[in-house]
This record gives C-alpha cells, structure tokens and sequence, in this order.
C-alpha cells in the first residue's frame, strides 16, 4: 500500500495520557511499589550493616583492610612468583589468586580436549570404543569430586621416595615429592620470542580478516598460510637468532635425599588437576555429544555425498554448526571447575580458599577474608562468562 493511500490519521502518534495522582492509575501504583520495594531493601541492607558494625565493636574487633600491609609469617609450598613468609598478607592472598588461576586455566584447557574426545568417541560406530566412552562418564559423574581428589592425592602419596623414583622417560621421575621434568632456561630472549609469537597471531589474525574482505570484494582467493608460517613461526626464531639464540635445558637429577634441577610439579597440584579435568571432561562429553546430534543428519549425508570423509564431515561441517548448542552449556562447566577447584583445601593445595582461611584465622578479620575470596571468585566467573558470551555472539548464525 501506498503513502498516498494510507489515512493520515494513522500516521500520527496516540496523544500520550497525562498522569493523575490516583491508585487508579497503573503508573501510579507501579512507581509506589518500585519505591516502597527498594526502601525494603534499602532498610533490611542498613539493618543488616548496622548490627554487623554494632556486634564487632562489642566483641573489640578490628575492621578494614589494613591488614594486608603486615608481614604474613604464612609458609606457602610452591607460588608463581617470589614469595617469602615476611612478605604481606597481600602477596600472599595474591600467591593464591595465582595458584588458583593455575588449577583452572589449564583445567579448563586440558578438560575441553578430554571431553571432546570422550564425547565424539560416544557417537563412535564402534562399538567397544562407544562403550568404554559411555562407562567412563556414567562412572566420573555419579562419584563425588572430593573422594575423586582424595583418590587421585592418595595414588600420588603411594608413589615410591625419590631414590626409587620411577623413571617413565629420561629426565622424568614420579615419586611422592612430586613430578619431576625437565625445563628450558628461561632467558630475556625467550620472553623477547614469546611476545614476538603474541603479535605474530595478532597481525596473522588481522591479514586473515583483510583478506576475507578483499574476498568477498572481488572474488579472489588469498593464500594465509605464507603470511601465518612466517609470522607466527618466523618472527619468533628471528627474534630469538638476534638475541642469542641461547637453548639450555636444566635436567633433574638425584641429589642425597632429594631432586635438584628441572621443574616439579607438587603431588597435590597434580592430584587437584587430574581429579577436576576427568570430573569435569565427564560433563563437557555430553554436552559435546548433545551438540552434534542436534546438526541435522541431512548435513551428513550432503558432506558425504560431496566426498568427504567421515572426519572432514566432523570437522567441517558438523562441530561449526554444533558451536552454537555447545558453548552455553561449556561456559557452565567452566565456571563449576573454577570454583570447584576450591575444594584443594582438602589435599593441602594453597589456593586463595586456603591462604585466605589462614589469614583469617591468624588476624581474626573473618569478614575480610570472606569478602576476599568471593571477590576472586566472582571476578573469574565473571571474566570467563563474558568471553564465552562473546564468542557465542561471534559465531551465532545472522538472520537477514
């Protein structure tokens, strides 16, 4: 239909109504009750704080957070940065925001390829391979986590003492102080050469992006591949070659009673790891598996029908399109590994929930301390649900 033909009384807006100071009207009644709910809340918070602030200065305890600038006195066994019992509180709590984010970086990492794996392997045609698939996440999930950590940090305690070792690989030993292996001389150079690697991605990324929309332009293909070897592969070893190219590996070795040299991985570290990746991959194999039956199986006939072989149709096809029904549900099991990874107070691990509880026991500041590790955990499960949220925006299907 036409302008011409449209009555030009549709054309105008409704007049709007003005507001009468009457129940009867409905924006009346709503603003009254949004008042009348947050002055509820507002006295129920006020009431609260009061009687919080009341009853400490009853009992003499002392508030605020002046304390992390006092010496910690706190043994802490393995860190990522210096650490000495007469630093602060606050290296210390900032030790075990680290730890933390250790346990759940490479948790997170290391439990995505497991459970990608273990779910694909559940849709497997065969059948021994589907079935042990399927035995392994109805057994991970339906056992609790701490007796999995338990388990897992009473294997790594029965292993034998250092001079019996065992010795899977050269330069590597497993007993009940830990792993041993071997580690690479970190040098300035090396650093210059993993910053050269960063920017490499970076403008590999960005000459991919460019030439999509040349693509998209003019219909002509662009090689990435030339430009992503060099960048990504070549920037860093011509860094590296400039500064000196310096390559020395620190072996571990038996000295008296225990190792020296090389990198250790601590009993509980790698018991806390292995418990929360085998729980956790438990539940991403299912949401994996749920993501690729839902992808029509027309897909899978049409990729066939082209030639394409049973792992090009997953790759290609299929896990792109299952990308949208499976990251929702992965965000969730990434936050639950997170804070699962609380639970390393149990088998001695320090995190921030275990040198935190420690400060609050040494200062007597409860409330602090408390406030300290909810803000730490709250800040990760924040961080991780906004990428993932940006990543499923990023790859979500465009309608026109």
């Amino acid at each position: 239909m036409s302008d011409a033909t449209v009555d030009p009384r549709f054309r105008r807006k409704p007049p709007k109504r003005p507001i009468r100071l009457s129940w009867a009207d409905e924006r009346i009644r709503g603003i009254v009750w949004q008042v009348l709910v947050v002055g509820i809340i507002g006295s129920i918070i006020w009431w609260l704080w009061s009687n919080t602030v009341h009853n400490l200065e009853v009992r003499r305890i002392a508030t605020g957070f002046g304390f992390l600038n006092r010496e910690a006195g706190l043994p802490i066994a393995e860190s990522l940065i210096s650490y000495e019992p007469t630093d602060t509180y606050f290296r210390a709590l900032l030790v075990g925001v680290l730890n933390t984010l250790k346990v759940a970086v490479v948790g997170i990492v290391l439990a995505t390829f497991l459970g990608t794996a273990i779910g694909i392997a559940r849709l497997s045609k065969n059948f021994l391979v589907a079935k042990i698939a399927g035995f392994y996440v109805e057994v991970i999930r339906d056992l609790p986590l701490l007796l999995q950590l338990l388990f897992w940090y009473t294997i790594m305690q029965g292993l034998p003492g250092p001079r019996q070792a065992l010795k899977p690989v050269e330069g590597v030993f497993l007993s009940n102080r830990g792993f041993k292996v071997p580690a690479l001389v970190w040098e300035p150079a090396h650093t210059a050469a993993l910053i050269a690697c960063i920017a490499g991605i970076v403008l590999t990324w960005l000459y991919a992006r460019s030439a999509r929309a040349k693509q998209m332009a003019d219909g002509q293909p662009r090689k990435v591949w030339p430009a992503a070897v060099a960048l990504i592969l070549g920037l860093p070893v011509l860094t590296w070659q400039v500064m000196g190219a310096p390559w020395e590996i620190d072996w571990p070795a038996l000295r008296g009673f225990n190792f020296r040299g090389g990198m250790s991985i601590s009993p509980e570290y790698a018991a806390l790891l292995i418990g929360l990746v085998t729980y956790t991959a438990g539940f991403i194999a299912e949401v994996v598996r749920a993501g690729i039956l839902s992808v029509n199986l027309g897909q899978w006939e049409a990729a066939q029908a082209l030639g394409l072989r049973h792992g090009q149709v997953l790759r290609l096809i299929v896990l792109p399109q299952a990308l949208r029904v499976i990251i929702p549900p992965m965000t969730s099991n990434y936050l639950n590994l997170t804070k699962n990874s609380s639970l390393a107070v149990a088998i001695g691990y320090q995190d921030i929930v275990s040198i935190a509880n420690t400060t609050l026991n040494q200062t007597g500041q409860a409330i602090e301390g408390i406030a300290i590790i909810m803000l730490v955990y709250l800040t990760i499960s924040l961080s991780i649900s906004l990428f993932m949220n940006w990543y499923n925006a990023k790859i979500a299907l465009v309608e026109r």
